[in-house]
């Protein structure tokens, strides 16, 4: 008597395959969030004390004649405010869950940042960036960092004003990945510390890795999801 195999339906595996995919795409996404949400939260818990206008912080301390300067002195506190601004509504700005469940909460996050950026952030960030640390290519660096902020953030202005969701979607992805610089280059300047890299080398090698990192990270997603990628720039 011949046994027969049971085969499972096709529909069956197609949905248990579809399944696993979505684990493992949700258990990546967790692995990247989990870690970015944690840092930037420090980051704004950190920056807080600053408010206490208290010049017995080390970045202030380096800075002494500068911040006898009152130009300085506001921009310096205004830049930082509007990083915290920035960091905790872009958070916000990537859940597709307040995307699709809470829209008004993405539409008036993302206003609030992109105001921030445009009237605040990026322009202190250009005029701090003449007096920053390091030599001439770090404070070039500097510069170029506050202005492709302010590019990206108003192109992504422009491209949901015209509706246009997926060009806003990656010009949003390039200012944030701007915006997490101040994230990324604290993680990368605790990580050469511990292999006993010294204090300038350290900052001027954690600055330039975390500004080409995170444009590169940022490239790489928008080229993933990108049917022609060089159009991306060009919308």
């Amino acid at each position: 008597m011949e046994k027969h195999q049971i085969r499972k339906p096709a529909c069956m595996l197609n949905s248990r395959q579809t399944t696993l995919q979505s684990s493992i795409r949700y258990f990546f996404m967790l692995l990247f969030w989990i870690p970015v949400t944690f840092f930037s939260l420090l980051l704004v818990k950190n920056t807080i004390p600053y408010f206490s206008f208290s010049h017995s912080f080390s970045f202030i301390e380096e800075r002494t004649i500068l911040f006898l300067k009152p130009v300085y002195q506001y921009s310096f506190y205004t830049h930082i405010f509007a990083g915290m601004i920035c960091i905790s509504t872009a958070l916000i700005q990537f859940s597709s869950y307040i995307l699709k469940k809470r829209r008004a909460i993405h539409v008036w996050s993302g206003k609030m940042y992109v105001l921030v950026v445009l009237i605040i952030g990026a322009p202190t960030g250009l005029y701090m960036s003449f007096f920053a640390k390091g030599s001439f290519w770090e404070r070039i660096l500097f510069a170029f960092m506050a202005m492709y902020w302010f590019f990206t953030t108003m192109k992504g202005l422009q491209t949901i004003k015209a509706r246009n969701v997926i060009a806003h979607k990656n010009w949003m992805i390039r200012s944030y990945s701007m915006a997490m610089t101040a994230v990324t280059f604290r993680i990368y300047h605790i990580a050469f510390y511990y292999f006993g890299v010294d204090h300038l080398h350290n900052y001027e090698v954690s600055l330039w890795i975390s500004v080409l990192g995170n444009m590169l990270v940022a490239e790489y997603i928008i080229f993933r999801k990108s049917r022609s990628y060089l159009k991306t720039f060009l919308t």
